[in-house]
């Protein structure tokens, strides 16, 4: 029997992080249900869960869909319940209590969520700790007070809670600044403002697994090679590295602020004094997954062994040199980088690399992946104009 008496719900099958956590978690064993909204969703189309569910999801309707699923938890047996997306993952800390009636919910509780997926706490925890990051305001509710900092041009604002490059602005004067400050708040709500850190750099992410008694199971560092779109926005290229000062801070900054099991930082290492600095916590599982499994971590089987009250299986290596490519985003930024032909590692080199949709062991997933991003392509980079 082994795995097979564990039922792990994964939600949102259509988002690409799913790919790695069902490919995973059918390899441990593990009895694996999908929730998807569409036939066209990856959790839908693989071959790897031993259940599919289509259920009623929108992002716009927190209510409804929280129904929805506690409707389909009564109804099933499902020990662990792993979220795909911010909005899952707020959902569920948010009401944690409820659906821990029914499931172990794979989120940290609200009081600390919100520490993580708000960006001011996340760079107020920094500050407080003598962690690196951008020079950040505390308080910047609205342009006066920005005005009134003395904050140097260039700056960002940026909303404090969201994903990707949305509501991503660099500020060169006070005309930017009454230009985009107050409808991004409108759009977005609460802004963060801080410093502009130079592009020319590389990013960085961490991933941390850290076990109830706060010590650390794995950590794997890995560079975002490429972005899109280009002037800032989500990874669409990978390569694991090892960086012990990297893994220092984002260790730092998760038990400063009490998160447990599985975290996601984001870091950007600044030309100017060649240091790596905190940007954000994701606190969901994220779409770079992929590459940590296929360096030898598998975050997915620690998530569910730290719900379940198992001993979390500790990595204390992973391979450096492991690429990620998306390639949906990547091919975009071939087309409009002016670096396609000097990029490193080579944008036509495959090796020691995999793709975030693509297994040619599970292949109809990227077929349904790419007519719904045909379908939403203008949407999203609408979201994403500057």
């Amino acid at each position: 029997m082994g795995n097979k008496n564990i039922r792990v719900l994964l939600l949102e099958g259509f988002a690409r992080q799913s790919m790695a956590m069902m490919e995973s978690l059918h390899k441990a064993g593990y009895h694996v249900t999908t929730y998807n909204n569409s036939m066209t969703d990856l959790g839908y189309l693989s071959r790897y869960p031993d259940k599919k569910i289509l259920g009623f999801w929108d992002r716009n309707d927190e209510k409804k869909s929280a129904k929805a699923l506690l409707s389909v938890l009564k109804k099933g047996h499902y020990d662990v319940t792993i979220p795909m997306t911010d909005f899952s993952a707020t959902m569920l800390s948010k009401w944690k209590k409820k659906f821990n009636k029914y499931t172990k919910v794979a989120v940290n509780d609200w009081e600390v969520f919100q520490k993580a997926a708000d960006k001011q706490n996340t760079m107020n925890a920094c500050m407080d700790n003598d962690i690196p990051c951008p020079k950040t305001l505390r308080n910047a509710e609205s342009i006066e007070d920005v005005l009134a900092s003395g904050i140097e041009y260039p700056y960002i604002i940026k909303p404090r809670i969201g994903y990707g490059s949305i509501g991503f602005h660099v500020i060169n004067n006070e005309d930017d600044l009454r230009k985009h400050f107050d409808d991004s708040v409108e759009k977005y709500g609460p802004m963060l403002v801080q410093e502009y850190i130079p592009q020319s750099d590389i990013q960085y992410k961490c991933e941390v697994f850290i076990d109830g008694s706060g010590e650390v199971k794995s950590a794997v560092v890995f560079d975002k090679t490429r972005w899109y779109p280009i002037d800032g926005g989500s990874t669409c290229c990978s390569t694991t590295v090892h960086r012990p000062d990297i893994v220092e801070s984002s260790v730092k900054l998760l038990k400063a602020i009490g998160w447990k099991g599985y975290g996601d930082v984001d870091l950007i290492q600044d030309p100017r004094d060649h240091v790596a600095k905190v940007m954000e916590i994701n606190p969901r599982i994220t779409a770079s997954v992929k590459v940590c499994t296929y360096a030898g971590v598998d975050f997915a089987r620690q998530v569910v062994e730290y719900e379940t009250g198992k001993e979390v299986t500790a990595y204390n290596n992973y391979k450096a040199g492991v690429c990620l490519r998306y390639m949906h985003t990547d091919l975009l930024w071939f087309i409009e980088s002016p670096d396609r032909f000097k990029a490193k590692p080579s944008w036509f080199s495959w090796k020691n690399t995999t793709d975030q949709i693509w297994n040619p062991h599970d292949p109809l997933p990227w077929f349904g992946y790419t007519i719904q991003g045909f379908l939403k392509f203008g949407k999203e980079m609408k979201k994403r104009k500057r």
